[in-house]
């Protein structure tokens, strides 16, 4: 289903009784809503929730948000940053936090509990911030509140997130390979799943500049933890103790500087939620929030 949001088109699955309190799920850099696993959609609305997912801007089904002068092929992108040259993002993670209080306001939403990952969590810190009066309770998963390029190891870490044009092929070689890379080896996902996954994907929408638009947006985000001192809204932050791509402690210290919040680190976990993973991870939130409610 499409919806109109914050002046953009987005892709959304509404999914449980219009009635119930509602769940928000935001994807990670270059993913899209398919790539949430069917049992965690489900446990959420098993548990009581009205759950939509969405694609967010610039991949799936989602509207296409390209500027000018804004480079989304990846060798320019690399020289520019390995140069030292600013690169102006085409829009910014407020932006796209932005689209999730658009997509409330398209259906009907007053408040919203909200679980990001990665990107996602970054962007359900802005809304933490910024937002806090139409959030129920956060969820912030495998991200860190400290800039991409503060973190170190840039030249090591961009070949690992832009993104390049590619055949089906090469997008289920790809997936796979992340998943070995970054995957969560305490809950793995069989090959033939994976490659499902990336099929499914490729189908709805490959795009390799929108994805390094939102890289660009990402890498533009100033540094939050000075800020999260201020947030009032229930926290949980959840992390994986395997996580090749965004470490544990960067996890850890979102927790450490937002009052009240708890901090769950999950053995086995990398930096994909599997279908084996997903039950835990429903059980911890729905816990917390009946617990913090």
């Amino acid at each position: 289903m499409k919806i109109t949001a914050n002046d953009i088109t987005l892709e959304i699955e509404d999914h449980g009784p219009a009635d119930a309190p509602a769940m928000i799920l935001v994807r990670g850099l270059g993913t899209q809503l398919v790539h949430w696993p069917e049992n965690l959609v489900q446990g959420f609305v098993n548990s009581g929730f009205r759950t939509i997912s969405f694609d967010n801007r610039d991949v799936g089904r989602s509207q296409r948000c390209p500027a000018p002068g804004v480079p989304g092929d990846a060798d320019e992108i690399t020289a520019k940053i390995m140069a030292g040259t600013d690169i102006p993002p085409a829009y910014t993670l407020d932006d796209m936090a932005r689209d999730v209080i658009g997509l409330m306001d398209a259906r009907g939403i007053e408040r919203a509990h909200v679980f990001g990952i990665s990107m996602g969590g970054a962007i359900t810190q802005l809304l933490a911030l910024d937002h806090g009066d139409r959030l129920l309770s956060a969820t912030i998963v495998m991200t860190a509140a400290r800039p991409l390029l503060e973190r170190g190891r840039i030249a090591d870490m961009l070949p690992r997130l832009l993104a390049r044009p590619e055949t089906l092929d090469e997008a289920q070689d790809n997936w796979v390979a992340g998943h070995a890379s970054f995957g969560s080896p305490g809950f793995p996902m069989a090959e033939e799943d994976i490659r499902a996954e990336a099929r499914l994907a490729w189908s709805r929408g490959a795009d390799a500049e929108g994805v390094n638009r939102q890289l660009l947006a990402t890498l533009d985000a100033p540094d939050r933890r000075p800020r999260l001192g201020g947030v009032t809204t229930p926290c949980l932050v959840i992390h994986g103790t395997d996580d090749t791509l965004i470490p544990v402690e960067m996890g850890a210290e979102i927790a450490d500087h937002i009052p009240g919040s708890e901090f769950h680190p999950i053995k086995g976990m990398g930096h994909i939620i599997t279908p084996l993973l997903a039950p835990q991870i429903v059980s911890l939130v729905g816990d917390f929030i009946r617990r913090r409610g």
